[in-house]
């Protein structure tokens, strides 16, 4: 077996995330001192808006009524697929109660959180879906109380289109609010929204960063980075249906990682020649990004079989991961380390970034390895419960204080002791 880099990426930049982690810091604190102040100092001074930050129910209804109705019926397609998985992945999560042994009875209960604040991208590009997949998930989860915001544009606010996606989805409060003021202004609950229990929703380095420091003080889906794909394919694969899934993902920015995992060379090497060419046909600014993603970040990786192939990508844990090769059944039974799978050349990652059901929410930075993405059961809460009878109280009572003064617990014993029952003269 061997593994041959017909194209390595090169050395990573080095990391501003020190000076991301001091911007983001001073602004918490100055947010969390003065509190909606701040909040309309740094809307003004980041994204030039001065106007209301809560959008009233007015102004939703009349951004939903510029949509274009063409446009409201493929934001409801997808919609209703997201909406109609998140109820499936409900579904399977369950309560049960269980007597451990004779009169000791305990049980698990499924609770949502009481509060949501949705991130929705809207810099370069306006994430109409992200709004679907975070807002969605937590509504068919139970969340009673959803806070969206999203970065606005001078003048015009949050485009409507994403208004539209955030109302449909059920959000409670939208705010004209991006970046670090937005995710503060969500966590600590102001201009009218409740305290979030968790954040999420991808956003760039500042809000990945303002995530990660709140984080304690409130929940979030994940520690999210730059998003990375990865391709499997074999000689049955199209080089152009290659090139182009890889293109696509590429095209998100110039930090985002694209790999091809290959075991047919000849197909790999059509797939190098024709790739930039396609990254040229885009518009720019997105021809900039792919091309940069593409020759700073991009890695062609040839294997001798399928199964190094897998070994290789398990060792990535990519976001997404595609395979397009024969014997799909195979891939999905051995592959174990990724966001999510996409198996076969009729279906694409751009599917599940936009409408096909499944959460585009992932992990990054090979967090695949130990958490999946962004799912109902983020926004659940799994508690336990427990009772006993006098009988299995005492046996337990026993038992717990002999440990616990093994384990130098007396208090604990002592508790435990108090439930023993009385012995019969």
């Amino acid at each position: 077996m061997a593994i041959t880099y017909l194209k390595k990426a090169g050395p990573r930049p080095v990391s501003e995330g020190s000076d991301i982690r001091d911007i983001v810091q001073i602004m918490l604190t100055n947010i969390e001192r003065e509190g909606e102040d701040a909040v309309l100092r740094y809307a003004e001074q980041l994204d030039g808006w001065t106007g209301d930050i809560v959008l009233s129910g007015a102004e939703r209804k009349a951004a939903c009524a510029r949509v274009p109705q063409d446009l409201k019926d493929d934001i409801q397609f997808a919609h209703a697929n997201i909406r109609r998985f998140a109820q499936a992945q409900l579904a399977t999560i369950g309560e049960f109660e269980i007597e451990v042994r004779p009169g000791l009875i305990a049980g698990q209960k499924q609770i949502p959180v009481s509060s949501a604040g949705c991130y929705v991208p809207g810099g370069r590009y306006s994430h109409i879906a992200s709004a679907l997949m975070t807002i969605t998930t937590a509504k068919v989860a139970g969340v009673a109380n959803i806070t969206a915001v999203s970065p606005t544009r001078p003048e015009a606010g949050i485009p409507d289109a994403i208004v539209y996606a955030m109302d449909l989805s059920g959000a409670d409060v939208i705010l004209n609010l991006g970046g670090v003021q937005g995710i503060a202004a969500m966590a600590q609950g102001l201009f009218g929204a409740k305290p979030a229990d968790i954040l999420v929703g991808p956003g760039n380095s500042f809000v990945a960063e303002a995530k990660r420091l709140l984080f304690g003080k409130v929940g979030i889906d994940m520690f999210a980075g730059p998003t990375d794909s990865l391709v499997i394919a074999d000689h049955t694969a199209s080089a152009e249906t290659v090139a182009w899934d890889l293109v696509s993902q590429a095209e998100h920015g110039v930090d985002s990682p694209v790999w091809l995992v290959c075991t047919d060379r000849a197909l790999a090497d059509e797939v190098m020649a024709r790739l930039p060419r396609l990254c040229d046909s885009l518009p720019e600014p997105n021809a900039m990004a792919a091309r940069t993603a593409w020759a700073e970040r991009g890695e062609v990786i040839l294997c001798d079989t399928r199964e190094e192939a897998a070994q290789v990508s398990d060792s990535y844990g990519p976001e997404h991961l595609q395979v397009q090769a024969g014997d799909l059944d195979w891939w999905l039974g051995r592959l174990s380390t990724y966001g999510s799978l996409f198996l076969g050349a009729e279906t694409t990652v751009s599917f599940g970034d936009k409408t096909s059901g499944p959460n585009h929410v992932l992990p990054t930075n090979g967090a695949a390895r130990y958490t999946g993405g962004l799912s109902v059961h983020k926004f659940t809460k799994t508690v336990t419960y427990q009772r006993c009878t006098p009988q299995a109280s005492h046996d337990l009572a026993v038992r717990t204080a002999k440990i616990s003064r093994i384990e130098g617990m007396e208090g604990h014993a002592r508790a435990a002791e108090l439930r023993l029952l009385p012995t019969s003269s």
